[in-house]
């Protein structure tokens, strides 16, 4: 698809989300390590509870959920620590998205979302994973209305996103970890798309995520995130970005030095909270917010309860 063809959304992706060489930022090679340093050093208290095993498992893995969850509602997150975890309609509607979109970079054709979230969703019930159970037993009503709903993003997605082009490197959910103090603390991420790659050390690299319904602080705190798991893993991405499907709009940041920081310190601070609320030196708080609808403890929660009586109805509908 050349320039002249693409859509006034696809065009506004392309002018934000390019950008020639020569105005691409250049970092020090030495950055990897001072952050590395930064965060075990910072951390190194907590090495002390884990090897004792007083978290219950053999090291503390922090992700974007888990940094969220104990930054928000700790009340809530104490509550939910201990359940099993569940398939629901809007989490497997995400991962069937996901992989819908992985497939259309290589689909042979121009593939119809109905098309690829068929084949999305026959790849995920073949994958042997819990995925694949929530596939297999779920009623037809259910699996339509999933079906229906992920057909209708993946619309949006190939009305509103530009073609991904093989020349632009374009990965899929592909895996960043870093591992500190020998494992006992590992920090991992799973962008939905990375575009690009660095040249020695000009960054190239630009990380997005798909999101419908509002923008919310947490989509950029995700997407930092992801910028200190690159960092730490080669070079910092040059930008990082949410794209809104439903609203065809994209929430787009340079990445910096300062900005690298800050999510350091926000993951030190959630590494702390974490190891003092699962070790019971640290009383949880609670933090009203949106989440309040899910939270299994809300009808004994005075602050959620208040906050809940005082906010339209209605929510994020987050994947």
């Amino acid at each position: 698809m050349h320039a002249d063809q693409y859509n006034p959304a696809q065009q506004q992706v392309v002018s934000l989300l390019g950008a020639p060489k020569s105005g691409r930022p250049e970092f020090d090679p030495g950055l990897r390590d001072e952050l590395r340093s930064l965060l075990e050093e910072r951390m190194e208290p907590l090495v002390e509870p884990i090897e004792s095993g007083a978290l219950g498992d053999d090291n503390l893995f922090l992700n974007k959920f888990k940094l969220a969850q104990v930054l928000g509602c700790e009340r809530k997150f104490m509550a939910e620590r201990s359940m099993p975890f569940e398939w629901s309609p809007p989490l497997a509607k995400g991962t069937i998205m996901h992989k819908a979109i992985e497939l259309s970079v290589h689909w042979r054709g121009e593939g119809t979302p109905l098309a690829l979230v068929d084949e999305a969703m026959a790849s995920l019930e073949n994958a042997g994973k819990r995925m694949s159970d929530y596939l297999t037993t779920c009623g037809e009503s259910e699996r339509a209305e999933l079906r229906s709903a992920a057909g209708a993003s993946m619309t949006q997605f190939l009305e509103c996103f530009p073609p991904l082009k093989t020349a632009w490197r374009p990965t899929t959910e592909s895996s960043i970890q870093a591992s500190l103090h020998g494992g006992l603390i590992v920090l991992s991420g799973k962008p939905d798309l990375t575009l690009g790659q660095p040249a020695g050390t000009v960054a190239g690299k630009v990380i997005v995520d798909f999101k419908t319904g509002r923008p919310f602080s947490s989509h950029r705190e995700d997407l930092r995130l992801y910028a200190l798991l690159e960092t730490l893993r080669i070079l910092p991405p040059r930008l990082v970005a949410t794209y809104y499907l439903d609203q065809a709009s994209i929430d787009a940041e340079e990445v910096t030095h300062d900005l690298l920081l800050s999510a350091a310190e926000r993951v030190i601070d959630g590494a702390h909270r974490y190891v003092e609320l699962v070790t019971g030196t640290r009383e949880p708080g609670v933090a009203p917010g949106p989440s309040c609808r899910w939270c299994p403890v809300q009808p004994d929660c005075d602050e959620g309860t208040a906050y809940l009586e005082g906010s339209p109805e209605g929510g994020p509908e987050d994947w």
